[in-house]
């Protein structure tokens, strides 16, 4: 199976959030969608540009334009430190302009596991699907070292701020904020990261991929 179809990816918006490997999954989504339709890539947030991408900062009609001679673009305007924000187009009307519209909602930094504050994830009204990302590479290192937001994932989960990050503690901290409709765990690569990713998944009712982005290797745990 592909990753598109463990994750369960329909035509429409789908919103990516929570720890590092956001943009490469939204890459590797990209690649194996623009098979089947046209994709458009953008944020809620904050994004690097993708450099193998057209990127289109114009109106819906350069947008659509865009999309007949790419199958995949991406759209956004322009920010402060060479990254982009959200589209001048809203996200309903995007929906419309190509088949699937992947978009980054929040940041982490890069690192593996996140919690939330008030104001994000910024998860577009039109989204179908909502996938919450989970490093495995997080697992038996120290909150503070591996978590965005780590006092507040800490009061989430239920340790202490120089605890260790474990696969309950993470659960707990998803079943609080109530976000997604199905997990990815990143990095499941070594025997350790596959058992921590399993014993995620066990704690959790969503469902639940596993694998790695890097190798192109997945499967569904849940």
């Amino acid at each position: 199976m592909k990753l598109s179809d463990y994750l369960e990816i329909q035509p429409g918006l789908t919103a990516v959030i929570g720890g590092g490997g956001k943009t490469t999954l939204l890459y590797a989504l990209a690649d194996e969608l623009r098979k089947t339709g046209s994709v458009l890539l953008c944020t809620s947030t904050h994004i690097r540009i993708p450099p193998q991408y057209p990127l289109v900062t114009g109106d819906d009609a350069a947008v659509r334009d865009a999309l007949r001679r790419n199958r995949v673009v991406c759209a956004g305007m322009p920010a402060d430190s060479g990254k982009l924000t959200a589209p001048a187009i809203d996200f309903r009307t995007l929906t419309h302009l190509a088949d699937y519209v992947l978009v980054e909602a929040d940041g982490s930094r890069g690192l593996p596991l996140k919690a939330h504050a008030s104001y994000e994830p910024v998860i577009p009204s039109p989204a179908n699907n909502v996938v919450l990302v989970v490093g495995a590479d997080g697992f038996g290192k120290t909150v503070s070292s591996v978590c965005h937001r780590p006092s507040l994932w800490a009061q989430l989960a239920g340790v202490d701020l120089q605890g260790i990050a474990a696969p309950a503690g993470e659960a707990r901290v998803i079943r609080a904020e109530g976000y997604g409709s199905r997990v990815f765990i990143n990095k499941a690569e070594s025997d350790a990261s596959r058992e921590a990713a399993l014993d995620l998944a066990l704690h959790l009712e969503l469902p639940v991929a596993a694998g790695s982005l890097q190798r192109g290797e997945y499967r569904c745990l849940r």
